[in-house]
């Protein structure tokens, strides 16, 4: 008997009972590989004595200090860091406790912001089908994924949706790469010119989609059509990185890849990599000029944002990754990791795309390799694999609507930074043995 709520209350969960670099362990001894990070959150794996020493020191000093009376070291240290290392004209930061918290950061001060200058007919916001913000009102309002939006779309403010740069369904036959990450790209002004663009506040987009589609980047040049349909219309892009972010792609920032930087950055998951919740929005020196010369105070704020323990956890985490040169093993494991996927599942006739970036990779279910046809949804494909690899000692992160919401079945990989070989080879084979076992008795598709 249990008196939680739990996400899922008809579920029996095993309890986790410790944690030890990438594996978990429930209170029957079993062990897990955690090779989703749980979502893409555990960048370092579990029990880092680093980071818990970090937090022990904090705690010793003080734990908790609101920010209306005080600021606190960790939080000035862990801005400092942030900073250094961010797209050239990111210059402030501001701490929340997580992902959903910090989208709603963003778009909140991109409404102040137009309202400091002056430009208040700007209320609006575009963002893209299959994204994914968050799940507060806002956050949900801004996102594409509609599973998640439909028991609550009476309550959330209208955002047109453009197409995402989903090279796998969308480019055409004969289209070069290029061309179709233009053409989707130019999507953006058709849904200025048909918004106002003097009724937009932002575009809002996650630079590797994550959860909802199943680690899809970018084709090159999109992203910076994207900045420069921003700046023709006076429009900030702010960019969704609460899943990708924080080194998870192979760089600290996952728009560094795309040679733009935005006008807002939101981070969170893989900044405390689970040791204590925190998010934060990065957000330009203009936009933090404009709200100090007016009202001077941007009209928000959380009980918890800039905590002490949790600023010196990310932090400790940070300089980890840093110290421990992590992101280069991000970039050797992400390569080994596709390549070893590609290698046992790139001719399974139920397999149609992998894909990824660094330690954050997507492999596409579908019913028909030729057509690209996505299985039936009422098999629930992607919730069996998700029950069959924790029964084998794997922690994986399917999810199914990969398409719209409804049709499509992905899985999601995501290991901490820390990998080695023996943990590539393990993931790939049990999610491999675990694939057959659930498709197998499907009817074959044409290979």
């Amino acid at each position: 008997m249990t008196h939680v709520f739990h996400r899922n209350p008809r579920a029996e969960l095993p309890v986790a009972a410790k944690g030890e670099g990438p594996y978990i362990y429930d209170t029957s001894g079993k062990q897990y590989l955690d090779a989703s990070g749980g979502a893409a959150v555990s960048c370092l794996g579990h029990s880092n004595s680093s980071v818990a020493k970090a937090m022990k020191q904090q705690i010793d000093g003080i734990s908790f200090s609101h920010s209306g009376f005080f600021t606190n070291q960790p939080m000035e240290d862990l801005a400092d860091f942030l900073v250094k290392r961010a797209p050239a004209n990111l210059d402030r930061v501001y701490f929340v406790s997580g992902g959903s918290e910090a989208v709603e950061a963003a778009l909140k001060l991109a409404r102040q912001y137009f309202l400091e200058k002056g430009e208040t007919s700007r209320t609006r916001f575009i963002s893209r089908r299959q994204s994914y913000h968050g799940n507060t009102i806002g956050a949900l309002a801004a996102g594409g994924n509609q599973w998640r939006r439909e028991p609550y779309a009476p309550l959330l403010m209208s955002v047109p949706l453009i197409s995402p740069c989903y090279e796998y369904r969308e480019k055409k036959n004969g289209e070069t790469e290029w061309d179709f990450g233009q053409r989707v790209a130019g999507e953006l002004e058709t849904a200025l010119l048909d918004a106002g663009p003097e009724n937009v506040c932002a575009f809002i987009c996650e630079p590797v989609v994550g959860a909802t589609m199943g680690a899809v980047p970018a084709v090159k040049g999109y992203f910076k059509r994207i900045r420069e349909i921003c700046d023709q219309y006076g429009v900030l892009f702010i960019a969704d990185e609460v899943m990708c972010g924080m080194g998870r792609t192979g760089s600290l920032y996952a728009v560094e890849q795309e040679d733009v930087a935005p006008d807002i950055l939101v981070t969170a998951k893989g900044l405390g990599a689970g040791y204590q919740p925190i998010g934060a929005m990065l957000v330009s020196e203009e936009i933090f000029t404009t709200i100090v010369n007016g009202s001077g105070f941007f009209q928000h704020g959380h009980t918890y944002m800039g905590h002490p323990v949790a600023c010196a956890a990310a932090l400790a985490v940070q300089h980890y990754i840093e110290d421990n040169d992590l992101l280069s093993n991000v970039r050797h494991r992400g390569a080994q990791l596709a390549e070893a996927l590609t290698s046992r599942l790139g001719n399974n006739p139920f397999v149609g795309d992998i894909r990824g970036r660094g330690l954050f990779q997507g492999i596409e279910l579908v019913a028909d390799r030729m057509t690209k046809e996505p299985l039936d949804p009422s098999l629930k494909i992607h919730a069996k694999i998700k029950s069959a690899a924790m029964a084998a000692g794997l922690m994986c992160y399917p999810m199914g609507g990969t398409i719209d919401g409804q049709r499509g079945d992905h899985i999601l990989l995501a290991p901490p930074f820390i990998i080695n070989d023996g943990h590539i080879e393990e993931i790939v084979d049990k999610l491999g043995t675990v694939i057959d076992e659930i498709v197998g008795s499907l009817p074959t598709s044409r290979a």
